[in-house]
């Protein structure tokens, strides 16, 4: 008799640990699930930056103005701008926003910016040929 009652005792604990791990496994996956859905509606979450360069002697801008992927952006060109200049784009998710003032004078004296919600995500000012702002998506933070 004492046989019989250890293994029915042991036979449900392996039942009730079974069941226990089961209900585990299921919200693991409901935690992974939510995840998944809060990355996807973060990679198609839109935003809005505006890129400004002011300075002297740029010969063009290029710019990210939300064409292509976040890995494979399309950058835009614009030449001979008017300075200062100001542009607003919408991005999408974990695109990067980014602003690059290209002068072919070394004396060049450049800043660009690049502002989030009326914040300065990134700045850079330099007297070189080529200068970038390039920030990580405000979507990530």
């Amino acid at each position: 008799m004492n046989r019989f009652i250890r293994t029915a005792v042991c036979a449900a604990a392996v039942t009730g640990l079974a069941f226990g791990l089961g209900a585990c496994s299921e919200a693991t996956e409901a935690v992974k699930d939510e995840a998944a859905e809060q990355v996807d509606k973060s990679m198609d979450e839109k935003y809005e930056v505006t890129y400004e360069v002011t300075g002297k002697g740029v010969e063009s801008i290029e710019f990210s103005g939300g064409k292509g992927t976040a890995m494979d952006p399309k950058m835009e060109t614009v030449k001979k701008p008017t300075l200062p200049w100001k542009k607003t784009v919408t991005l999408r998710g974990i695109m990067p926003p980014a602003v690059s003032p290209i002068s072919l004078t070394d004396t060049a004296d450049l800043t660009c910016k690049v502002v989030y919600k009326g914040e300065t995500i990134k700045e850079a000012t330099g007297e070189k040929a080529l200068l970038g702002c390039i920030a990580v998506s405000p979507i990530v933070k």
